[in-house]
């Protein structure tokens, strides 16, 4: 499965939440799995939209054919878009959906790994951040996922920023220490995205 994540700095809020619906033309297109998103919980001007696809053919034949005609719903509303594509590699807990609608909130990581410490970071995902996450009380499904250049994008769901607030201050210091985290990785950033309803698709 192809992620797409979109992050832009929105300079008009109605004109690009209209846009947004209008991505529900999404529906029906091939290959097409499902897209949600939200606003940064710190920076309020920030949008993330995240996309599903089954493969990447049937998303470029999608960026060929159909996606300009709905991204212009959305033209001069934001400014400073980023756009990075990323190969789903493993689920965190079980059965990763891109549904949206039982979630609050969607916590990403977006890292770069020290070229000689990748493999042992993605060991670590699963060895000792999948499990911890997967048990922690409120957390519903997530995804690990790679980029060519030691790239990753880690994903998760949850019911509320409280639930997540607890699994942060209970343990992250611990697991990073434990999982070599410092050691594995050269940057990361992310954050705490809210989750608009009629984003999704």
């Amino acid at each position: 499965m192809l992620v797409k994540w979109i992050r832009c700095s929105v300079v008009d809020r109605r004109g690009f939440e209209r846009g947004q619906r209008k991505w529900a033309g999404l529906l029906g297109e091939p290959g097409f799995r499902g897209q949600g998103g939200g606003w940064s919980r710190k920076r309020p001007d920030v949008a993330h939209v995240f996309g599903f696809w089954e493969s990447r053919a049937f998303y470029d034949s999608f960026m060929a054919r159909s996606h300009d005609r709905l991204a212009a719903g959305q033209s001069g509303t934001y400014r400073d878009m980023q756009v990075k594509l990323f190969d789903h590699l493993f689920d965190v807990k079980t059965g990763f959906e891109p549904r949206f609608t039982d979630a609050d909130v969607v916590r990403i990581a977006h890292c770069k790994a020290n070229a000689e410490r990748a493999e042992h970071f993605t060991l670590m995902q699963q060895k000792v951040w999948n499990p911890a996450m997967a048990g922690s009380p409120g957390m519903i499904r997530g995804l690990f996922a790679e980029a060519p250049g030691d790239e990753f994008l880690i994903l998760s769901m949850w019911q509320s920023a409280a639930e997540r607030g607890k699994y942060q201050v209970d343990r992250v210091e611990r697991l990073s220490l434990r999982a070599q985290t410092e050691a594995d990785i050269e940057a990361i950033d992310g954050g705490i995205v809210q989750l608009e309803p009629t984003w999704t698709v």
